[in-house]
């Protein structure tokens, strides 16, 4: 193991050869950070980890901290593998699968559609409880009768809180089974990933509660400045209409919430888990074959529409249930795809470069979504594989 120290902040791990310059960068960035830096960096190439670095009060290589979003890309992988096993087809109806679905004008959204989040089905009216939102059968109850936000396949706008619970309902119906049930059958457990959707009470000693973020001047001055508007759908999709507001920390670090993983925002895992899942995902990993074959590798990456999110108002693109990720660093390989989390974490593949990564940290980054430094830390990852 390779300790560095950079100003009184402790890098603890390793690096394989040709990418010294990604340990530096992280100490780099751990130590501009003056808000209680923790957090984990995790990268495979071509099925092998080169990358596998911790820092912070609390944090050790195989920490379990909540990954928010994160989530969403292994909800949508077990949806491409199911896609690739012709179980379920993205061109059918949504309630071709989910009859109930239908109701109130729903009845020709696709499949395609529901998972690139233009449903319009961000909420329901009444709102949810913590309980109800934790539990994806709940969610998926309610917003089946829901009258959308907005006219089903006509705009795109983030379901941060409930998309898991819509496609995982999909599942269900094709399926029998959860999304949680498939994916640690098919993905978690034969590749013994630390990546968890339901965390076992066992393993809840290696949890990492997730701790409130600390604006800067700047930001505090802005959110004075600007309030958010309860009544838009940025407040309505993130819970914060409700009264009173979802407090999105307290979620994650309730046990129920952990134990039940709900599909959209409830996973827990390391930079190792989130990295190991996309390696297995793109390349030869533990003897076995990449989980997804190459005309589906292609689909999971490729962009069908793009534009302005309704919900947040970010120029953003969706592929196959994952965020396209070239169009947020641009030395990643076309089709590159994965998935952000609210406290700053990001896991990507890029298949192009066979690179997987995944980055976690303690202390929620403001604004929310992937933490500033994934840019760095993704351009340090690109070099190196660039030299080798």
């Amino acid at each position: 193991m390779t300790d560095t120290d950079v100003t009184a902040i402790t890098v603890h791990g390793t690096v394989a050869a040709g990418f010294e310059g990604v340990r530096e960068e992280f100490a780099a960035v751990l130590a501009a950070d003056h808000t209680e830096p923790g957090g984990q960096l995790a990268v495979y190439h071509h099925g092998r980890l080169v990358v596998d670095l911790w820092a912070g009060e609390g944090i050790a290589g195989d920490s379990l901290p909540a990954v928010y979003s994160s989530t969403k890309g292994a909800a949508h992988l077990v949806v491409a593998l199911l896609i690739q096993d012709g179980v379920i087809d993205p061109a059918r109806t949504v309630a071709s699968y989910w009859p109930e679905f239908a109701a109130e004008g729903k009845g020709e959204l696709t499949v395609r559609e529901l998972i690139s989040h233009r449903a319009g089905l961000i909420w329901a009216d009444g709102g949810f409880s913590v309980e109800e939102l934790a539990d994806d059968r709940a969610v998926a109850a309610r917003l089946a009768g829901q009258r959308p936000y907005w006219t089903p396949g006509t705009a795109y706008g983030y379901h941060a809180l409930v998309i898991g619970a819509l496609t995982g309902e999909v599942v269900r119906r094709a399926t029998g089974r959860s999304i949680q049930e498939i994916f640690e059958e098919r993905v978690r457990a034969p590749y013994g990933l630390d990546f968890h959707l339901g965390l076992p009470e066992a393993l809840e000693p290696r949890y990492v509660a997730v701790r409130p973020g600390v604006p800067t001047p700047e930001q505090a001055a802005e959110a004075a400045a600007n309030p958010l508007d309860l009544d838009s759908l940025t407040a309505l999709a993130f819970g914060f209409a409700e009264d009173p507001p979802l407090d999105l920390i307290a979620f994650v670090n309730t046990r129920a919430v952990r134990a039940l993983g709900p599909a959209s925002v409830g996973g827990v895992g390391s930079a190792r888990g989130l990295a190991g899942m996309y390696a297995a995902t793109i390349s030869e990993l533990d003897g076995r074959a990449p989980l997804l074959q190459p005309e589906t590798l292609a689909e999971a990456g490729r962009v069908r529409w793009t534009g302005t999110d309704v919900v947040t108002a970010q120029v953003d693109a969706f592929a196959l249930g994952f965020e396209a990720q070239q169009g947020h660093y641009p030395a990643l390989g076309e089709g590159s795809f994965g998935h952000s989390g609210a406290a700053g974490s990001q896991a990507y593949a890029d298949p192009v470069n066979g690179v997987a990564y995944g980055y976690t940290r303690r202390r929620f980054a403001l604004p929310g979504g992937a933490a500033p430094e994934n840019e760095r830390l993704s351009a340090a990852v690109s070099e190196a594989v660039a030299k080798i």
